[in-house]
């Protein structure tokens, strides 16, 4: 796997729930990708997860990502939670059904075609990545009025 790509994922949100967002850029040889996109009604977790899903389908073959949000419940859903939830049947452990499971089944479906080291950032920091992915987040709510 000598295909390494830098990803930096973003989700927003215009009232929450409300209109969505999310955007991502992938970075690999020197080359930028931007995406993003938009749902009409939604929640900032829900677009924090699309945003890493939505990157990690773009990619063509299996490769060594460094993946940067700034989403903790991403984070932490990935690294942490989601382990436990599988073992449990997508239930958390106080026995409820976990949020958003559509979408962690989703990710988990696409985390093992890749080995993919998960990195925290502060949002809205000055951290270059991580405020392009905030614009295109944006840039997802904003295509959602020319679509109406």
């Amino acid at each position: 796997m000598n295909n390494r790509v830098v990803i930096y994922t973003d989700g927003a949100c215009r009232g929450n729930p409300g209109q969505g967002g999310w955007g991502a850029t992938l970075n690999y040889k020197g080359m930028t990708k931007e995406i993003f996109g938009g749902e009409q009604h939604t929640t900032n977790n829900r677009m924090e997860l699309m945003a890493a899903i939505k990157a990690l389908e773009a990619l063509k073959q299996s490769c060594k990502i460094e993946l940067f949000s700034d989403s903790s419940y991403v984070l932490k859903g990935i690294t942490d939670w989601m382990p436990n939830w599988k073992q449990k049947g997508w239930k958390t452990a106080s026995k409820a059904p976990v949020k958003n499971e559509d979408l962690w089944r989703r990710l988990d479906g696409l985390i093992n075609h890749h080995q993919i080291e998960w990195q925290w950032v502060k949002g809205h920091s000055g951290n270059v990545g991580n405020e392009r992915a905030d614009l295109l987040a944006n840039k997802g709510i904003d295509s959602l009025a020319k679509h109406q």
